[in-house]
């Protein structure tokens, strides 16, 4: 009976956010608050990744630029090319600006759209594969692990701004078209943000699926007791290489969309303090459940839009002091916060054993002189 009441709970819970974005939020909202809507579904569903990652399987993950700045630079060479090919140029605007008159023999394969799709899928899942699997296996672990993950993001994010055949410091930017789509339509537009949508609800699914099966018992158990579950014969690095790569995959696949929504992508989407940015957000929301990591990630990239633009500096050490807070007083996130008031509620209702003693007649029984 509770098998069947939480899986019509699950589709009750996907209905409600599926008219939500999409019925309630394409009714109210303009245009534009509508692609920043989806600019913010990006973000979410790298948080889902996140969620899985260090949630479950308890790896502090604050690279995760990397794989969105991956996904974002293949998908923003796509689009390049495909301009320049509607212009007649034979290479983009800017390496025209340069001087650059032959397409790099890199940037060659991106001109197909069955390559870049399989590139965004496949090449940042083999190298977070490689990657994990190299640093799992060796038992690196925690904070070493974070701070690698970190130094990856800071490297990535350098080797962009000096590379001038990707645009360097400013990126890639001005697109104009999306697989034939003009990007000016606002009809278009809108079918970047249900295809974001789309996503998030997918991948959201999938999560919940790896959570609920065998593999998501067996991650929990490597995020609390890693050498017991060697000692039961299962291999840790194993497990957390799957979460790791399907953390990567998600990210390289919103880094991909945010591209065409937002109209560029730069190194400052690709290094640490996006990576952080990502991680604020799910630590907020609650990274152990479902549905935080993206309400936590969608609230806090809102409340950057909004206050950032009236306190640029201050947002970053506001930023800073809420993720310390959170992750120091609350490690549930605000998701855990219903079940801290429901324990005290219930405590306070409860009477303490002595009262409970005191009050029994069987008990003063027992404990009167013969």
């Amino acid at each position: 009976m509770r098998t069947v009441l939480g899986r019509w709970q699950t589709w009750a819970g996907f209905g409600i956010a599926a008219v939500v974005l999409f019925g309630v939020a394409p009714a109210v909202l303009s245009d534009f608050r509508l692609s920043l809507l989806g600019k913010f579904l990006c973000f979410a569903i790298v948080a889902v990744g996140i969620g899985l990652a260090w949630g479950r399987g308890g790896m502090l993950v604050l690279g995760q630029g990397v794989f969105f700045g991956l996904g974002g630079y293949m998908m923003g060479m796509h689009l390049k090319i495909a301009d320049a090919q509607i212009r007649g140029d034979d290479v983009p605007d800017f390496m025209q600006i340069a001087g650059v008159r032959e397409l790099p023999g890199y940037w060659q394969p991106f001109a197909s759209p069955a390559f870049t799709l399989l590139a965004i899928v496949l090449l940042p899942t083999a190298i977070a594969a490689a990657l994990g699997l190299g640093v799992f296996k060796r038992r690196v672990k925690g904070a070493y692990f974070a701070i690698l993950s970190q130094a990856l993001a800071a490297a990535l994010a350098i080797l962009l701004v000096g590379q001038t055949s990707i645009g360097g410091s400013n990126g890639l930017n001005r697109f104009r078209t999306f697989f034939g789509f003009a990007l000016n339509d606002p009809a278009n537009r809108r079918m970047l943000y249900f295809i974001a949508a789309g996503v998030l609800l997918l991948v959201v699914a999938v999560v919940r699926q790896l959570m609920q099966s065998r593999y998501g018992e067996l991650l929990v158990a490597v995020r609390d007791g890693e050498e017991r579950v060697r000692f039961l014969g299962y291999d840790p690095a194993n497990i957390k290489v799957v979460a790791y790569t399907v953390a990567a995959l998600f990210a390289s696949i919103a880094g991909a969309l945010f591209a065409p929504i937002v109209g560029f992508i730069a190194p400052s989407q690709v290094g640490i303090l996006p990576s952080i940015a990502f991680l604020i957000g799910v630590a907020i929301g609650g990274r152990t459940t479902l549905l935080g990591p993206v309400l936590g990630a969608i609230g806090v990239a809102w409340a950057q839009t909004l206050f950032s633009e009236r306190f640029p500096s201050e947002w970053t050490y506001a930023q800073g002091l809420l993720f310390i807070v959170v992750v120091g007083f609350f490690p549930a996130g605000l998701a855990g916060l219903g079940a801290i008031l429901k324990y005290r509620r219930k405590a306070k209702a409860e009477p303490p054993p002595e009262a409970a003693a005191d009050s029994d007649p069987d008990a003063e029984k027992v404990g009167a002189p013969s």
